[in-house]
């Protein structure tokens, strides 16, 4: 009866334990991260900054039902929301309302909105190093003025027409930048509180006047981002020439763009990038309607970097281009018509010393098309994302959690022949025989008894 008892006692107390444990369990959790370089687990330059932020932070998931999507990213977000509880993550079903999805400039499964305090972006990409830089930027909270010329036939930022900028300023308002129209004719002078002025694809010659204030803007320091493109002349030869660039004749044709299925040959489509501040890590491919070549003057007074570059099978056609689906017209380059083989620069991303009082860097950029941030062609592919990062370059918000490299390392094993043989030999033959030995042997001593 002692021994029962006791058994007894012991099974309870076991139970008790067991009980115990599995409630603990639901109140504190202890997870150990066992994959190479912690690949499982954020960087410490993330977690940092999600222990930076004193707001909530919400994460939409526009992601369908089907597959196992979702999953994958409720795992990568949880990385997150272990550091810092009061994060939120939503699915939204993209298929429910198509219509609602295209309004809200949601164009790829699993796209995803992050929202902080007022401000919110859209990520493409599911990467720890996306993920975080887009909370750095939304947790920075100065408002950046951007000064929009107007008056001259510009590309109007609040425009809701196919040409115009509206759905990408209204992105850009989601992040913390003020889009102000700036109607140089009537002002006659950029305000000295404008962080970026826009200069967006004028369609009518500039007057001397305004061509020198936009000129004088430079020089006194002042970041700046031209979208310029085929023309005949707009009054801006002296802004070009005090980029020290030029703007070549002609719009660039592609005839690799057959490998994006477009059919029209002045749509050149963009996957590969130079290496640039800008493009750096950037993945995404961009859709350019008719864009113009750039070119360096030159003795150049600024640091000048491509960040747009077509490819080997494009030039800059000066005459007609054939429309979409037409077979029977075929366009060529003509060297003797100044035609230039590719590759060429669609964009330049411009750097030097300011003049300013603070020496600090004074950047620019100018590319060669209007439209790909327009209404009609920002949801192709990665523009409204380029777009984006061209002015966050160009604002100084472009510093970058560093995310270390933690690829799966290399796990090939390489045996010479006779390895495999031996390898062969002692798995097929060597190794059934000893089997067979070692049963042999326990057979006959349990005889022997």
């Amino acid at each position: 009866m002692r021994e029962r008892f006791g058994n007894a006692i012991l099974a309870v107390l076991v139970l008790a334990a067991a009980g115990a444990i599995a409630f603990l369990s639901t109140r504190f959790g202890v997870r150990y991260d066992w994959s190479h370089a912690h690949s499982a687990s954020l960087g410490d330059a993330s977690v940092a900054l999600l222990k930076g932020l004193d707001a909530p932070v919400e994460v939409t998931s526009y992601a369908s039902r089907q597959g196992s999507l979702r999953a994958v990213i409720a795992d990568f977000v949880d990385r997150y929301r272990r550091v810092k509880p009061d994060l939120t993550l939503r699915f939204v079903d993209p298929d429910a309302d198509p219509d609602a999805m295209r309004a809200a400039g949601v164009s790829v499964d699993g796209e995803l909105a992050i929202r902080y305090r007022d401000r919110s972006e859209h990520l493409k990409v599911l990467s720890e190093a996306e993920f975080s830089n887009a909370l750095l930027r939304l947790s920075r909270a100065r408002e950046r003025i951007v000064a929009f010329l107007e008056g001259e036939g510009e590309r109007q930022p609040l425009g809701k027409a196919n040409a115009d900028l509206g759905q990408f300023v209204a992105a850009l308002a989601d992040r913390g930048l003020r889009a102000v129209p700036l109607p140089l004719a009537a002002t006659g002078k950029v305000p000295e509180n404008t962080d970026l002025l826009v200069v967006a694809n004028p369609q009518v010659g500039l007057a001397p006047a305004i061509a020198a204030e936009l000129v004088d803007y430079v020089d006194r320091g002042g970041a700046l981002l031209w979208l310029t493109g085929p023309h005949d002349g707009n009054g801006l030869d002296a802004l070009a020439a005090a980029l020290s660039i030029r703007v070549l004749p002609g719009t660039v044709v592609d005839g690799s763009g057959q490998a994006f299925g477009l059919g029209d040959p002045s749509f050149v489509a963009l996957a590969r990038y130079p290496a640039h501040a800008i493009t750096r890590d950037f993945v995404l491919t961009t859709l350019f309607p008719q864009p113009a070549a750039l070119a360096q003057l030159a003795g150049p007074r600024w640091h000048v970097e491509s960040i747009l570059r077509s490819s080997d099978a494009s030039w800059n056609e000066t005459g007609p281009i054939p429309k979409a689906g037409d077979a029977s017209a075929t366009i060529h380059q003509d060297a003797g018509a100044g035609e230039i083989p590719g590759p060429l620069d669609l964009g330049f991303a411009l750097t030097r010393v300011s003049p300013r009082p603070d020496r600090r860097e004074q950047r620019a950029v100018v590319i060669g098309d209007g439209e790909f941030l327009s209404n009609s062609f920002l949801g192709n592919g990665g523009n409204r994302e380029f777009g984006q990062r061209v002015f966050d370059w160009l604002l100084g918000d472009d510093a970058q959690i560093a995310v270390a490299d933690i690829s799966a390392p290399d796990r090939t094993l390489e045996l010479s022949q006779g390895a495999l043989n031996a390898l062969a030999i002692a798995f097929l033959a060597a190794l059934p025989l000893l089997l067979a030995a070692s049963g042999g042997v326990i057979w006959w001593r349990r005889r022997r008894r």
